[in-house]
């Protein structure tokens, strides 16, 4: 592919992210013009060729619109996109209608600006070769450069791995630490930010350290959390095995008031049943033949904390009926008690099985269930945020490495895992990678060494996954959209945009009511990433 023949315009106020961004274009092989603000910018056009504008929304002397406009007017055949923090669906619309070819909202992860590039102009991956002031390695495609690793070098040996971790080349673009040196050393081919990191760094929140990740599904994990914190509505926790449930319930409490309070976790399917009441409302001594002591039960040792209840579809009937007066109450009896005993516990439960089928089918109280129901928080499945993949790998390499041995995947290795199907989720991923470290001859780990076969993406209707337990039966069986006859056109009294936008609102609406209005599931149905759906109902304005 050609190489640009003009430089790129990188228009920011803030000095640190222009320097960032032009350090990721050097790399490409670009040369990089910068501007601080609206007026610097027209002033550069009007005196340079450039084949790409790259500009930010909101800036103190004026907004990135009018350097799409001044394109524009200038008869300019340049493409220009813009990046913003403060984005909206209407901006989108306006910024696309201005001249944009596309519209981007910060944080933006260096990969995603690698592609913006790439889809504006025929570049190539390679750079030319290179002065010696600026050789620099080639990079792979992103989510496989963040899965190559150096050859290790002698370094003092890491007695506390780094809080969070994640590949620098994914790093959303913030202000880092020695700016300024940094961009020396890479102008000077010192440093290969992709590949040069003692641990890698994966993204994620300084008050949530347990939930990991950028996808969008993540971020919104996250903020319903925080919401769910500040209150104590019992919260229940769909996903499939491995995503992380007990995690998120974790989280909650950290985050919330409770947070000096136990913290009570129960596997209700590990229980036996005959046991199932001593253990979660305890019992008075001589009660039963081996009640030697007064023993509290779970509800007893959560006062005042949460109480988790993970499986809780595997509690058998007869318990549920003891449980809901438990919390409908907020009172236990134990075993051999002639009073009951007030207790303050905020419930939280989860399942990966489908909880409103075992309801419709009888097998789970249906007074139960919208008792332990007022809120739901999904937990994505892994094949749903492949954009944290790669460093969910770097960091789980990390953790389970030999002292300071430091591992790194071969190319066919790194291929089956980008594409393995991850049916046991994050759970199994760790799995995976802690057995691989341990079989690996050498400090490169091969194919064999993971033990998996790749298998195709499991569908809504596969037996054991009960992929988010949204869809009925009938949408499980096609996973297909009903056909709607076409609503009639009448160019008198329609634009065709109304028309086609009262079309993709039907098909949108059709999908979100058999995924049960779950939009990542609906986008998936659709064929469309999640933030493609997210910004199309907001345009719609679909709630």
């Amino acid at each position: 592919m050609n190489k640009l023949q003009e430089p790129v315009l990188v228009v920011d106020d803030e000095a640190d992210i222009r320097d960032l961004m032009e350090m990721t274009l050097m790399k490409m092989g670009l040369r990089v013009d910068t501007a601080a603000g609206v007026e610097e910018a027209k002033d550069k056009l009007d005196n340079n060729d450039y084949s790409l504008v790259l500009t930010d929304m909101r800036m103190p002397d004026g907004s990135g619109l009018e350097v799409v406009q001044y394109i524009d007017e200038l008869m300019l055949d340049t493409p220009v996109a813009v990046i913003t923090a403060f984005g909206n669906a209407d901006q989108a619309v306006e910024a696309l209608k201005a001249g944009a070819f596309d519209y981007l909202q910060k944080p933006i992860t260096l990969s995603q600006l690698r592609s913006l590039v790439k889809s504006a102009v025929s570049v190539s991956d390679n750079t030319a070769e290179p002065t010696p002031s600026e050789k620099v390695k080639s990079q792979p495609a992103p989510v496989s450069a963040a899965l190559y690793k150096p050859e290790p070098q002698p370094v003092k040996p890491i007695v506390t791995p780094p809080k969070s971790v994640q590949s620098e080349f994914n790093r959303p673009l913030t202000v880092p630490e020695g700016l300024n040196s940094l961009k020396e050393r890479f102008s000077a081919g010192s440093i290969n930010p992709a590949l040069q990191q003692d641990a890698p760094i994966l993204e994620g929140e300084d008050d949530m350290p347990r939930l990991l990740g950028t996808s969008p599904q993540m971020v919104e994990v996250r903020h319903l959390i925080r919401r769910l914190a500040r209150s104590l509505v019992p919260v229940y926790i769909s996903g499939e095995s491995g995503t992380g449930k007990e995690q998120a319930a974790r989280t909650i409490h950290e985050l919330s008031d409770r947070a000096d309070k136990p913290f009570i976790a129960v596997n209700c399917g590990a229980i036996p049943e005959n046991l199932m009441e001593s253990e979660f409302f305890g019992y008075k001594k001589g009660s039963f033949t081996g009640a030697d002591q007064d023993r509290l039960g779970f509800f007893q040792h959560a006062d005042g904390g949460t109480l988790f209840l993970d499986e809780v579809a595997d509690l058998p009937l007869a318990m549920q009926v003891k449980l809901l007066r438990a919390i409908q109450e907020k009172a236990v009896r134990r075993i051999g008690d002639a009073r009951e005993t007030f207790v303050d516990v905020r419930i939280i439960c989860a399942t990966h099985k489908n909880l409103e089928a075992l309801v419709d089918s009888g097998a789970f109280r249906q007074d139960l269930y919208y008792r332990l129901n007022v809120v739901t928080l999904h937990m994505p499945p892994l094949r749903e945020m492949r954009e944290d993949l790669g460093a969910l790998i770097l960091y789980l390499l990390y953790k389970h490495r030999h002292g300071t041995q430091t591992y790194k995947l071969s190319p066919k290795a790194q291929e089956a895992l980008l594409h393995y199907s991850y049916p046991g989720n994050f759970r199994e991923l760790e799995n995976i990678l802690e057995r691989a470290v341990a079989l690996t001859v050498g400090q490169v780990i091969q194919l064999d060494d993971l033990q998996i076969q790749n298998t195709p993406t499991p569908r809504n209707d596969h037996p054991n996954l009960d992929l988010d337990d949204i869809a009925d039966s009938e949408t499980q069986k096609g996973e297909t959209l009903d056909h709607q006859p076409l609503p009639p056109f009448d160019p008198r009294t329609m634009q065709i945009q109304d028309y086609l936008d009262q079309i993709e609102r039907g098909i949108i609406e059709q999908a979100l009511q058999q995924t049960r209005y779950n939009r990542t599931q609906a986008a998936k149905l659709l064929g469309i990433s999640f933030r493609s759906m997210r910004y199309r109902m907001e345009r719609l304005d679909i709630n």
